[in-house]
């Protein structure tokens, strides 16, 4: 079950007063779009690995490949947002409960679905951090955030490629 209206939890600030030319009021609301990024990130990594770990049927070793290098590109996502959170002056969210409350992604089933329900899960999945990263781009422009707007840029790109190729296993 997908949420579309994720909580937001408290941000901790760790530095108040940063000289890098963003004001306090847009470092927190980018922190705190990051950390729904962060969470988003985090949990699609989950399902993909989870996915990965399940996958059965005539696309097994087509899946289990493409699952894996997927999970390891989010993988290697999740420390630049968190640092990026932090190079802010907050402390970046890092717990199961914290993400929870902050995704857009609903947990997968207990019981795993079939390969093309895995991949039109991860398709909604892809699709949804590309949105939540396109909804901050806004803001961190308007505060003149070029390394969030690099990331976030990078972000979209690499999740529409992906759902884009997880749609062309599906045939759509």
């Amino acid at each position: 079950m997908s949420k579309n209206a994720p909580s937001t939890p408290k941000l901790y600030l760790t530095s108040k007063n940063l000289g890098i030319g963003i004001s306090e009021k847009h470092r927190e609301s980018i922190a705190q779009g990051l950390s729904h990024l962060l969470a988003d990130t985090y949990t699609l990594y989950l399902t993909t690995h989870n996915f990965h770990w399940n996958v059965t049927g005539p696309m097994f070793n087509t899946l289990h490949l493409m699952f894996m290098t997927q999970y390891n590109e989010l993988w290697n996502a999740v420390d630049p947002i968190a640092e990026r959170i932090r190079a802010l002056g907050y402390c970046a969210p890092g717990s199961y409960a914290a993400f929870s409350q902050l995704t857009r992604l609903g947990d997968v089933p207990a019981e795993p679905p079939k390969a093309e329900d895995m991949i039109r899960i991860l398709v909604k999945g892809n699709e949804t951090v590309a949105a939540t990263a396109r909804e901050l781009l806004p803001l961190v422009e308007k505060a003149g955030d070029q390394p969030t707007t690099d990331l976030l840029s990078a972000r979209m790109d690499i999740h529409e490629k992906s759902a884009w190729m997880l749609r062309s296993m599906l045939g759509e």
